[in-house]
């Protein structure tokens, strides 16, 4: 006779009197034995669960500020902009801050930490430093140097309203091709010689900044350097560096994706790359360029944004594994999102008045840089 116990077992797939599989004996039993297709099903879940919230982030801040808007309404605007019917039912000027000011603030905010999170990942891959950050490289130091020559001095005043940015990625790129430079000097891109190449490009243009305030008769424009040198969203416009920005993000991401077995293999250290047939050095020069252009775009469009390239690998990792080929696509999401909402912190904390979003970004990284030393200590000691 079978029992009511037992013919629940029978229902529910397990043999009687018997224990159910573990999961690994089941992902073998179901044609799976390394458990390789559960796990990207999760991943492709964790990535899909990410980049609604992202989504669902981004229209809830284009609602928030001064005005506060709905994101019915904040929906309704943009469908119509998008070029989809949609009948008149809210006033020219809330169309204008929709559109104008917020939407496009609020996209340079996601694709600025985009950039951040998938150089800060890629970077610490490359030089094999949990600690490594995006302006490790000295591209901000050659991007504040740009932009203060822009503010302070009217250099490339030929280009308008576009000079501060112009320079600024200029001033990046030419910190990056110095570092690239330095670091290949006896024919090697190693990790320390990058590091240290970046770092001493950094300081060096630091203190080139620091001449050209102090050389200014201007304090308005010296605030003005110092403010652009803590970062701020507010040169979110429809205009070029937008485009830049948001192609930098996602062509980045598409590339860095596409190449992560190789970071996979330089963060496992030179020697497995050789064994697997991987230059590392040719390897980090292409990682240099890619990583350069993306910290470059973001900068001139934002100004020097600290920590999101260090923080949000670090989530990423611990939410979606170590493998690149999630961990890079997971990092864009959380970066974007992330900076979004600092940007919105940033403009409420004080208001009026708005504070310099890499304020907010430093409130949050620095503590994080604390835990990771002290967990580095405990593992050392």
């Amino acid at each position: 006779m079978i029992d009511a116990a037992q013919r629940t077992r029978i229902r529910r797939g397990t043999p009687t009197g018997r224990a159910a599989p573990p999961p690994s004996v089941a992902s073998a039993l179901a044609g799976d034995p390394l458990g390789l297709r559960a796990r990207a099903r999760r991943s492709s879940f964790l990535l899909l669960a990410l980049a609604a919230l992202v989504a669902l982030s981004l229209l809830l801040c284009v609602g928030i500020g001064p005005v506060p808007l709905s994101p019915a309404v904040s929906v309704q605007v943009i469908a119509q902009h998008l070029g989809l019917p949609m009948p008149m039912t809210w006033s020219a000027s809330t169309e204008a801050i929709v559109w104008s000011v917020r939407v496009p603030r609020v996209l340079m905010g996601a694709a600025v930490g985009a950039c951040l999170a998938i150089s800060g990942a890629a970077l610490q891959a490359m030089v094999r430093n949990l600690l490594a950050d995006p302006y490790i490289l000295g591209v901000s130091g050659g991007a504040s140097t740009g932009a203060a020559a822009a503010i302070l001095f009217g250099a490339g005043a030929a280009l308008g309203q576009y000079a501060q940015p112009v320079l600024a990625f200029v001033g990046a790129l030419a910190a990056a091709l110095a570092v690239f430079v330095i670091a290949r000097a006896n024919g090697r891109v190693t990790s320390l010689r990058l590091l240290l190449s970046g770092v001493a490009v950094g300081y060096a243009l630091s203190a080139v900044t620091s001449l050209l305030i102090f050389s200014s008769d201007s304090a308005e424009g010296s605030r003005s350097v110092m403010f652009w040198m803590l970062g701020s969203l507010s040169l979110g416009q429809w205009n070029a560096f937008l485009a830049i920005a948001v192609l930098a993000a996602l062509l980045g991401t598409a590339a860095l994706t596409a190449r992560a077995p190789l970071l996979d293999a330089l963060a496992a250290g030179d020697g497995i790359a050789h064994g697997l047939g991987i230059s590392p050095d040719r390897a980090r020069i292409g990682f240099l360029v890619i990583v350069s252009l993306c910290t470059a775009a973001a900068v001139a469009g934002a100004g020097a944004i600290g920590f999101v390239g260090l923080v949000i690998p670090h989530l990423a990792r611990r939410l979606v594994g170590s493998r690149h080929r999630v961990a890079i696509p997971a990092s864009a999401l959380l970066g974007a999102g992330f900076l979004v909402w600092a940007d919105v912190i940033a403009r409420l904390l004080l208001a009026p008045r708005e504070l310099p979003i890499g304020v907010i970004t430093a409130a949050v990284g620095a503590p994080f840089l604390l835990l990771l030393i002290r967990r580095s200590r405990t593992v050392d000691g």
